[in-house]
């Protein structure tokens, strides 16, 4: 794997102010992938900005692991729903243009 890529945990938890016990949580929900080498965490810097949302949840609206849980599931659910109605206007339209 490639290590430019990758951030170590502690970084993440030092920079957030957030322990890597949380983090982990995160994890076993799904939510992150953490990737661990030589005995030391990773997460790709293309997780980082959603990873950064569900701390600022935690730290500045203070939900706890469970309604942030809850809210990944339904921001990921608002986003298959807008996938699926944009691919529903573009059929539409090609049916229109016909």
């Amino acid at each position: 794997m490639n290590k430019s890529n990758l951030v170590h945990i502690e970084i993440v938890c030092k920079h957030c102010k957030v322990n890597d016990v949380f983090i982990q949580s995160l994890h076993e929900l799904g939510h992150v992938e953490l990737i661990i080498e030589n005995n030391d965490c990773y997460i790709e810097k293309e997780q980082l900005k959603k990873l950064e949302s569900m701390i600022y949840f935690h730290t500045e609206l203070n939900i706890n692991i469970e309604g942030i849980d809850a809210i990944a599931h339904l921001l990921s659910k608002i986003e298959t729903l807008q996938n699926e109605l944009l691919l529903t206007k573009n059929k539409l339209e090609l049916y229109q243009n016909e």
